[in-house]
């Protein structure tokens, strides 16, 4: 996604060699710097909320510092790309959202046997609260399970200090990092003070050594004691990390109260920070505050509680830390209470915020036998005023909504539609109401084959141009070879939209910047073996009803590419050549308030006032679907206007 002009003058301002240099920043934005100050050499991912900025903003400036950058077609290959240039010895970073390291999971446990040479960051985004995601599993188990060390930010700040320490820790011990940041880390902006960039290696000679890097299972058994010994030196480590420290007391009105031991990690940090700055608990409590929270610092941790009288965890997600100090507490025979999750204080799911921590340290003081204040909703400083339902929606224009109300003539809405992840899920609500199954990137077309062999109906498959790319031609390919009969949209719209318009292999464009082969869909469906494939217009709506009628007739897998760019990109495009848009209205003479506009196509642009319908000229992008959908033609240009 290209930025204006105004914000690659800001985000230019993240190269500047001026230590001390204080600039406030988006989360991601400081990471983006913190990259640059550690002198890394390649980077990449594949675009994914909310990690998305990372790579907007370096696909801005990777060419002026000197950095390479890709938009990789899935996490896998991009987890691969950044740990080969890592294994050759550069410093080298990948990020991603949460879901995306299940897809990169299977390099990343092996590279965990191999290690690395260079300094190596895997950054894993994780969505407490499921923002835009469809799950909120907490990615802090792949380091226990891939027996790497964590590091969890709490501020973009730190974020910046902790990542640069992250690449030394790497290197020092010749492992990949996890650096796990929260929804809430990677949109907060918050001041970075500049430091000196390191300059980047240059080329280098690769040094064989397959007994490391190659793993054959004669390598990886053996590998695999210098992972259980590097674990044990890296719990070392973890016991004197800066990141890991206990937070000054906190009294407050501390007749009576209990010795309060509260440990935290991440964002929820600052949650618990606050409420002790500005509530009166009668405690008197102490902070464990942990940034490096794999291997966890199991002496700092019995330490720490055995000065409390009770101990409470904070910590979004599952009860990983609770967990862990629950085992270290049985194993040292300290008889000090934990409460967290496990206990039914805090929840799993949803993302943290005061109010929810606040009622959590309440009830689990009250619960522990011990008296507080109770707690006013309405006298809370931070207490905001309820934000009016926004359910997500396509926008105005959009060619995924033409697709969706002609696949719905053709099928007179009898068949299955097995969706995946992107801007057309939201098909799935009314009036269209397209989306039967969704399970992961690229699970559509699998999904399809799978229910064109069990069901009665008719089955579509929905896939997006970006998507089919990172994990759909599989599934085509093993649909196409095992005789499958379903039939397959591939929505291209020019761009990973959901995430921000970065570019993929089907654009001609590539994350540095620069004009690259663009991918024909049309020729990879070919070359998998695809037979019937018919590209059209979805803002067409009777060549679109008429292609899906023909391909629900043959008998084997047909494509259909709906080829239509974005609303959003069509917009910006349309701007920047100072080109006007034609306006829509409806025609009040000819309008028989049928109400098939809003109930049939529900395009946002259209509202009602009364019995009256009409075209908001602000939100009506010229699709020119609105004319095609009145049965009484009642739709179309703004008479009198060019």
């Amino acid at each position: 996604m290209a930025l204006s002009d105004n914000e690659v003058r800001t985000v230019k301002e993240l190269l500047l060699n001026e230590p001390g240099k204080k600039m406030l920043v988006l989360g991601n934005e400081a990471i983006v710097r913190a990259a640059i100050e550690a002198g890394v050499k390649v980077a990449a991912t594949y675009p994914g909320t909310p990690s998305s900025e990372i790579g907007n903003t370096l696909q801005e400036i990777a060419k002026e510092a000197g950095l390479y950058f890709e938009f990789s077609i899935n996490e896998k290959v991009a987890f691969e790309t950044a740990a080969a240039a890592a294994a050759a010895g550069a410093r080298a970073f990948v990020f991603m959202k949460h879901v995306g390291l299940n897809v990169a999971s299977d390099a990343f446990m092996t590279l965990a046997y191999s290690g690395v040479r260079g300094g190596f960051i895997i950054l894993s985004a994780d969505d407490p609260g499921a923002h835009s995601s469809q799950n909120e599993q907490d990615n802090r188990y792949y380091a226990k399970m891939g027996c790497v060390p964590m590091l969890e930010p709490s501020n973009p700040d730190e974020a910046k200090r902790m990542m640069l320490s992250g690449f030394e820790l790497s290197e020092r011990y010749g492992v990949p990092v996890l650096f796990r940041t929260t929804t809430r880390l990677n949109h907060v902006r918050g001041t970075i003070e500049l430091g000196e960039i390191t300059p980047q290696v240059g080329r280098l000679h690769f040094e064989r050594d397959p007994s490391r890097f190659v793993m054959v299972p004669a390598n990886a058994r053996k590998r695999h004691l210098v992972v259980i010994e590097n674990l044990s030196k890296l719990r070392d480590a973890s016991e004197v990390s800066e990141w890991n420290r206990v937070i000054a007391t906190r009294k407050k009105n501390t007749k009576g109260g209990p010795k309060l031991g509260i440990i935290t990690s991440g964002v929820s940090y600052n949650y618990i920070m606050e409420i002790l700055d500005n509530v009166e608990l009668e405690v008197e409590a102490r902070v464990l505050k942990l940034g490096m929270t794999h291997p966890l610092p199991e002496d700092t941790v019995a330490e720490f509680c055995q000065g409390s009288d009770l101990i409470v965890v904070v910590e979004e997600g599952e009860a990983f830390i609770e967990e862990e100090v629950k085992t270290v507490l049985k194993e040292r025979d300290i008889p000090v209470p934990v409460l967290g999750k496990r206990d039914g204080f805090f929840p799993v799911p949803g993302e943290y915020n005061p109010d929810v921590v606040l009622r959590g340290l309440s009830e689990a003081l009250c619960a522990s036998g011990h008296k507080v204040e109770t707690i006013d909703d309405e006298t809370l400083s931070w207490k905001s005023l309820p934000e009016p339902p926004r359910p997500p929606v396509m926008c105005a224009g959009c060619p995924h909504r033409a697709t969706f109300f002609a696949v719905k003539r053709a099928t007179k809405g009898k068949a299955v539609f097995p969706n995946d992840i992107g801007c057309y899920t939201l098909g799935i609500a009314p009036p269209t109401s397209i989306g039967d199954l969704m399970i992961c990137m690229g699970s559509s077309v699998g999904a399809a084959g799978g229910l064109s062999r069990v069901v009665d109906e008719p089955v579509i498959g929905f896939i997006g141009d970006s998507t089919f790319f990172h994990s759909g031609v599989p599934g085509l390919l093993s649909a196409v070879h095992n005789g499958h009969r379903f039939v397959l949209n591939i929505m291209d719209n020019a761009a990973t939209a959901m995430t921000g318009h970065q570019p993929h292999p089907g654009l001609p464009l590539n994350g540095m910047n620069e004009e690259a082969k663009a991918i024909s869909l049309e020729k990879v469906c070919k070359g998998v073996g695809v037979e019937f494939i018919r590209t059209v217009n979805p803002l067409n709506i009777k060549e679109t009803q008429k292609a899906f009628e023909e391909a629900l007739a043959y008998d084997g897998v047909a494509v259909i590419i709906t080829k239509s760019p974005c609303a959003l990109l069509l917009e910006r495009n349309l701007a920047r050549r100072s080109i006007k848009r034609k306006r829509y209205e409806v025609y009040q003479d000819i309008c028989k308030r049928c109400d098939a506009c809003t109930k049939t196509f529900a395009c946002p642009a259209f509202y009602k006032v009364g019995k009256d319908h009409f075209i908001d000229p602000e939100l009506c992008w010229s699709c020119g679907v609105c004319e095609q959908i009145c049965p009484f033609h009642a739709m179309g240009p703004i008479k009198g206007s060019d």
